[in-house]
């Protein structure tokens, strides 16, 4: 066997990938920066605050457990995973959480959602979806701190002195703002109504933030970095499930808007699509991204919580086992 082919890796069974780890982890970043640069125009300076808090945390975190277990450092955090982890969490927080939040985000994240499992590959849960989903129960008051957009967003020096100070609730009252979505379901759950008005320069700084997110998923697709089965299927079935539900009038492109509120494109293209916690199988896929669509509605309808994504993949992902099992194509031979 030639130097060559040895050094080139190999996916089972016996297919040779030029693909990395750590490529398929750079294109993923590379794909993150047009909903990095749109959160940060929208919402200001505390989305990069965020952003630096939940990756620098992430990394040490990991870097202290690698030392831990005796495992390389500087090699495995070359694999950007858990620098996407904490990026991905940066990105799903208010700008204006006070810095603990991320810190303790990505701490939790590293250490419950990956870690404590051995590490990347052998986690069953999306690591930051952990961390997130652990701040949403046990911060639910941090974890509401948007502020406005636009002209009426908060300055860098503004959002630097909120997150470090962590000003009283009178103050917060003066610049937070409650989200499309939280308007959307707050009007469902209490009244069942239909076309929940909703504040104009807020929806479209939101569908202006999908969309980036969105473009950024098309180039993963376009690049194979991930199947489009799991994005595909879940946003169909939010299109559809709202469209029955009538959320807004006005039909399609009414229900369309549904698909642009909170964290939407994020969800679809760089958190549900994790390729360890996910499923595997084409047909697996399908399911799995249908039963994300599913749960998110039911939840952004029903629950107690705006926007359910978090949820939805978690649960979803102690299905992905099983959906493999039992949709792995037929071995050759086998009817």
């Amino acid at each position: 066997m030639s130097q060559e082919s040895i050094s080139r890796p190999l996916r089972s069974p016996l297919i040779r990938s030029e693909r990395s780890v750590r490529d398929i982890m750079r294109d993923v970043l590379i794909a993150l920066v047009p909903g990095a640069l749109a959160a940060f125009w929208l919402y200001g300076g505390g989305v990069i605050l965020q952003v630096g808090l939940g990756a620098a945390s992430a990394l040490m975190t990991e870097a202290a457990f690698l030392a831990l277990r005796g495992r390389p450092i500087r090699a495995t955090l070359k694999d950007h995973s858990a620098l996407l982890t904490g990026i991905l969490l940066g990105l799903s927080l208010p700008p204006l959480a006070p810095w603990w939040v991320p810190i303790t985000g990505a701490f939790l994240a590293i250490t419950f959602g990956k870690q404590v499992y051995g590490g990347l590959g052998q986690n069953p849960f999306n690591p930051a979806m952990v961390g997130y989903a652990m701040l949403i129960i046990s911060f639910p008051r941090e974890m509401t701190l948007w502020s406005g957009t636009f002209d009426d967003g908060p300055s860098f020096s503004t959002s630097f002195n909120a997150i470090w100070t962590s000003p009283d609730g009178a103050w917060w009252d003066g610049i937070a703002r409650a989200t499309p979505l939280t308007l959307l379901h707050d009007g469902l759950k209490t009244f069942r109504e239909k076309a929940i008005p909703l504040p104009s320069p807020a929806l479209t700084a939101s569908i202006l933030l999908n969309l980036a997110y969105l473009a950024g998923g098309c180039l993963l697709v376009v690049r194979q970095a991930l199947d489009y089965r799991i994005p595909l299927a879940m946003l169909v079935v939010l299109l559809a499930g709202n469209m029955m539900l009538q959320t807004f009038d006005g039909g399609l492109l009414g229900s369309l808007q549904q698909l642009f509120l909170g964290s939407t494109m994020l969800g679809a293209f760089f958190i549900a699509t994790d390729p360890v916690t996910a499923a595997n199988t084409p047909r697996g896929r399908w399911l799995y991204g249908a039963g994300i669509g599913t749960l998110t509605l039911l939840i952004r309808s029903y629950g107690n919580y705006p926007d359910g994504i978090a949820f939805a993949v978690l649960l979803m992902n102690f299905t992905a086992p099983s959906l493999d099992a039992f949709t792995r194509p037929k071995g050759y031979g086998h009817s």
